[in-house]
C-alpha cells in the first residue's frame, strides 16, 4: 500500500441526516452502516477528524530530524522529531498549491521541499522560504507553514493526534484503556515498548468498522483460525471456547478487550501467554526479576500482555500492534508490526518470528480475517435481512468490580459497547 493513495474528499453534509436510533439498536445494527457513502463521509467528520486517533510511537523517530509517514483516517500525516526533540504531526500538503511535500516512508530530514514550486518547510512545519520571493511582497510567512494537527499528545510513547481544537484530553479519551498500555509496558524489563520491527500493510475491501469489531470478537477464533491453531499446536483456541474463564469487556469510550488473564492465572505458569516457558527465555526472565523482584515479575509474566482495541484505530494484540486506516467506504488498511520490549532481545526475536508466521505475507491469521472481512462486506450489500444481530450473551452480561460491562469469552459485549459509543459520536452536533 502506498501512502500516496488518493485522499477521499469530504463531501457536503447529506441533505437528510441519518436517524441514528433507527440504525443502531441495542442488539442490532443496520447493514447500510457499512455500505452508505454518506455515512462514511460523516464518520470522517465526526469520528476520525474529531476524536483522538493513534498516529505512531515515539520510538519510530528516535533522533532529532527523524520523520515517518503516518495517517489520520485517509489523511496523510508526517510525524517528525524536530531539532528541539519535539514531536510534530504535520499535514503532508503544501499550502501553496496542495502538492505533497514528502513521499518517503521514513528518514531523516531537516526540511521538506515541495517538488512543484520549490517551497521549503522546516521539520517543525514552519515555512523556510520560496523561490523568487519578490513575488510575495507583503505575504505573512508565518501563516504559510505546513498545516499542523490541532492537538498532539502521547502516553508512554504512544502518540495520538486530534484535528479538533477542543475536546476531552488524551487521558480522558483513553480512560480505562490506559491500563492496557500500562500492562503492556509492564512486560518490558525497562518499562518501555519500541516500534522498530517495521510494518506490514494489509489492504482489504471492507468497511473499517468490521475490523474494529473483529479485534475483540472472541466468537470467531475457534472457527476462522482453527487451521493455524492446529498447525501451530497452539492453546489459543481454548481461550475462546465456551468453557473458557476469560471474559470480554467493554471499557467505555469505544474501547474493548478480551481479558485472557483468568485463564493464564488458572494455569499459573509464567510465559504460558506466549505459549512457551520461562526456561526458554532465561535472559528475559532474569531481567524481569531484577527489575520487579521475583514475586512481582512472576505475576506479570503469568498475566502476559493485553488484547485491547483502543477506539477507533489502535489494536494491541499481545505480541503485535495493529493500526487501522480507512481509505474509503469499502477499503481499509491494517498496518501491522511486532511489538518490541526494551531490554528483552531474546523475547523480541521470538515475537518477530511469531509475527511473521501469524500475520506476515504468508501468515494465516490475518489472511483468515481478511477473507471474513471481504465476505461480510459483500454480504451486507444484500438487502435481506437488513439488520445484523449482535445479541450473543446479552442475557448474561454483567458488571465487573470497576463498573465495566463484561461477558463470557465468546459474547458480543465489546461490539454492543462499540456501537453505543459510535451512535453517541454520530448523534453529536
Amino acid at each position: 500500500m502506498n501512502h500516496a493513495a488518493p485522499v477521499i474528499p469530504i463531501a457536503p453534509i447529506a441533505a437528510r441526516a441519518p436517524i441514528w436510533d433507527q440504525l443502531v439498536r441495542p442488539e442490532h445494527v443496520h447493514g447500510s452502516l457499512y455500505t452508505d457513502p454518506a455515512i462514511f463521509q460523516e464518520e470522517l467528520r465526526k469520528i476520525w477528524y474529531r476524536t483522538w486517533v493513534y498516529v505512531g510511537h515515539e520510538s519510530e523517530v528516535p533522533k532529532a530530524n527523524d520523520f515517518v509517514m503516518k495517517s489520520i483516517g485517509p489523511e496523510p500525516i508526517i510525524m517528525t522529531r524536530d531539532r528541539e526533540n519535539k514531536i510534530n504531526l504535520l499535514h503532508n500538503r503544501c499550502p501553496h498549491r496542495g502538492n505533497r511535500v514528502c513521499m518517503s516512508e521514513k528518514g531523516s530530514a531537516r526540511s521538506f521541499t515541495c517538488p512543484y514550486h520549490g517551497w521549503t518547510f522546516a521539520n517543525d512545519g514552519q515555512l523556510k522560504g520560496y523561490p523568487f520571493p519578490s513575488g510575495y511582497e507583503g505575504a505573512d510567512r508565518s501563516e504559510l507553514g505546513l498545516g499542523r494537527v490541532a492537538r498532539v499528545a502521547s502516553y508512554k510513547g504512544f502518540v495520538f493526534g486530534s484535528f479538533a481544537d477542543e475536546g476531552p484530553t488524551l487521558l480522558e479519551h483513553l480512560g480505562a484503556a490506559k491500563d492496557s498500555i500500562d500492562l503492556l509496558c509492564l512486560n518490558s524489563p525497562e518499562g518501555e515498548v519500541e516500534i522498530t520491527a517495521g510494518f506490514l500493510k494489509h489492504k482489504v475491501k471492507s468497511n473499517w468498522k468490521f475490523l474494529v469489531e473483529n479485534e475483540t470478537d472472541g466468537y470467531h477464533p475457534s472457527f476462522v483460525h482453527a487451521s493455524i491453531f492446529e498447525v501451530a499446536q497452539s492453546g489459543i483456541g481454548s481461550l475462546y471456547s465456551s468453557d473458557s474463564t476469560a471474559v470480554s469487556r467493554y471499557m467505555g469510550n469505544g474501547h474493548s478487550e478480551n481479558d485472557l488473564r483468568p485463564e493464564f492465572r488458572k494455569r499459573d505458569i509464567p510465559m504460558s501467554w506466549f505459549n512457551t516457558t520461562a526456561e526458554r527465555l532465561p535472559a528475559y526472565v532474569a531481567s524481569m526479576n531484577t527489575t520487579y523482584g521475583i514475586d512481582k515479575a512472576r505475576e506479570i509474566m503469568i498475566d502476559g500482555t493485553p488484547h485491547t482495541m483502543i477506539f477507533p484505530n489502535l489494536f494491541i494484540a499481545e505480541i503485535q500492534l495493529f493500526v487501522i486506516q480507512p481509505l474509503a467506504l469499502n477499503e481499509t488498511v491494517q498496518h501491522v508490526t511486532a511489538l518490541q520490549f526494551k531490554g528483552a532481545p531474546d523475547l523480541n526475536r521470538r515475537m518477530r518470528q511469531q509475527t511473521m508466521g501469524s500475520v506476515g505475507p504468508a501468515g494465516f491469521l490475518l489472511a483468515d480475517d481478511a477473507e471474513m472481512y471481504e465476505r461480510t462486506q459483500l454480504g451486507v450489500q444484500a438487502s435481506n435481512p437488513e439488520w445484523l444481530f449482535l445479541g450473543r450473551g446479552i442475557h448474561r452480561e454483567r458488571t465487573d468490580e470497576n463498573g465495566h460491562l463484561i461477558g463470557d469469552a465468546t459474547d458480543e459485549t465489546p461490539s454492543r459497547g462499540i456501537w453505543r459509543h459510535y451512535r453517541s459520536m454520530m448523534e453529536a452536533a
